[in-house]
């Protein structure tokens, strides 16, 4: 017999090498080099164009226009997507196992079905565990179609065949071509698989969604290739043990990135949450020290979140810094800016900084709410009650503005806060009806107004 011949693969970029090597040589990643077996040579249908020749063109001469979109029928998944679905986009969307994708998918999918055509892909599970599901969730599912398949080329004879306006593939790495030799979930089967739907969905216009499977360290499982081909890539994020999950857009060719749906899970499957601030903010039935409500932008929607901090003395000769949802080496910076201009050391305490309900904040508004939160744990003094603050705090002690703040204060204002402390540049110019605004250039400054 043959000798079976193989090759390396790396997870990150896609490139491949004849012989195993701790780094890759071609992205410079550690111990992410795979046994592939090699791909046979490539034949000439494989590589088919996109659409069919066309001669060169000035770019002033292509005719622009707005594309239109499908709504799901489920608002915050619209809202991620921009507005919707566009005919002939891939849409790849990860996240833990058992957090809803599927789910969430399947509701979208009986919702379109009422006005276009659908296919539900399931690779994963048998077509009866398919049909219970959608039997549990009391979904309206007659007019969906589903195929129970793996392998790629009877899946793409089934699209063209059936030619729906929306499919679904759960999962991407269960799929596997006949052409390659390789293992399904392996990284020339998932690279090539999503190539090749990516292709036809632009050459058919089909709206393809592809499910995806995460790795331990939350990344997309497969090559980083595999986020380049396609051109939506969402991420599903949630505690499994809290009922409320998290869609953001990292990646959205027909709309703008770092959008947030959040969804609550039900007995009867997702449900859109129509004031997400409300989640995180937490009940207390009287003033407490360390909190402080902040204004942060998601993407297009303003949210309010509420910072928790715990300031207490070390019983360590090193205090512990630590931050969840927040960025915990900006923590350590904010900390050194409070001791040198505002005169407030830490270095005997322990700090614990805190985003409520799990929400990750990374964009620098955070960085006078933090601090304010630990000035009201430090002197344990709550906050003046009605408190929304926001603002980028600078190594000199200046608190810059943030992007969007008007849009911040109406909808602090809109849920009943009643006075903000906000960086001066982003004071408004005119008063916002039941808002009282403190604006603040300095950190000392903004202490000073809350003593």
């Amino acid at each position: 017999m043959a000798k079976i011949k193989t090759s390396y693969v790396c997870n990150e970029c896609g490139g491949t090498c004849p012989k195993w090597e701790g780094k890759c040589p071609h992205c410079g990643a550690w111990n992410t080099l795979v046994e592939s077996v090699a791909a046979p040579a490539a034949t000439a249908h494989r590589f088919a164009p996109l659409a069919g020749a066309s001669p060169v063109r000035s770019l002033s001469e292509i005719e622009a226009r707005e594309l239109p979109r499908q709504p799901s029928g489920i608002p915050e998944f619209d809202r991620v997507l921009g507005g919707g679905l566009v005919a002939g986009a891939v849409v790849l969307i990860g996240g833990d196992p058992g957090i809803g994708k599927s789910t969430l998918l399947l509701q979208a999918l009986a919702s379109l079905s009422n006005a276009v055509s659908v296919l539900y892909v399931t690779g994963e599970e048998s077509a009866e565990q398919v049909a219970l599901r959608a039997r549990r969730l009391e979904l309206s599912t007659g007019e969906v179609n589903l195929l129970a398949e793996i392998r790629l080329e009877a899946i793409v004879a089934a699209l063209a065949e059936q030619r729906p306006a929306v499919a679904v593939i759960d999962s991407i790495q269960t799929l596997y071509s006949s052409e390659l030799s390789a293992a399904p979930g392996s990284v020339s089967q998932v690279r090539e698989c999503a190539a090749q739907l990516t292709r036809f969905a632009k050459q058919t216009g089909i709206t393809i969604v592809l499910i995806g499977h995460v790795t331990k360290d939350g990344t997309l499982a497969g090559p980083r290739v595999l986020e380049h081909i396609v051109d939506t890539v969402l991420y599903f994020e949630g505690d499994t043990h809290s009922s409320f999950r998290l869609i953001r857009a990292f990646k959205n060719r027909f709309g703008a990135v770092n959008e947030l749906g959040v969804f609550a899970m039900t007995d009867r499957g997702l449900r859109g949450v129509a004031n997400p601030s409300a989640l995180f903010l937490s009940q207390h039935d009287t003033d407490v020290a360390g909190s402080c409500v902040m204004a942060t932008q998601e993407g297009s929607r303003p949210l309010l979140v509420e910072i928790q901090a715990l300031v207490d003395s070390a019983h360590v000769p090193n205090p512990r810094r630590l931050s969840v949802g927040l960025e915990s080496t900006r923590l350590a910076m904010l900390l050194a800016v409070l001791h040198r201009h505002a005169g407030v050391a830490t270095y005997d305490q322990d700090v614990f900084v805190n985003a409520v309900g799990g929400v990750k904040i990374t964009e620098p508004a955070a960085d006078l709410p933090v601090l304010l939160a630990i000035m009201s744990s430090l002197r344990n003094k709550p906050l003046p009650k009605g408190l929304i603050v926001f603002g980028e705090v600078g190594l000199a002690g200046e608190i810059r503005p943030a992007p969007r703040g008007q849009e911040r204060l109406k909808e602090a204002a809109k849920l009943g806060f009643n006075l903000a402390l906000i960086p001066k540049a982003n004071a408004p110019r005119h008063p916002i009806e039941g808002l009282e605004v403190w604006p603040v250039d300095r950190v000392d400054a903004a202490i000073d107004r809350l003593r």
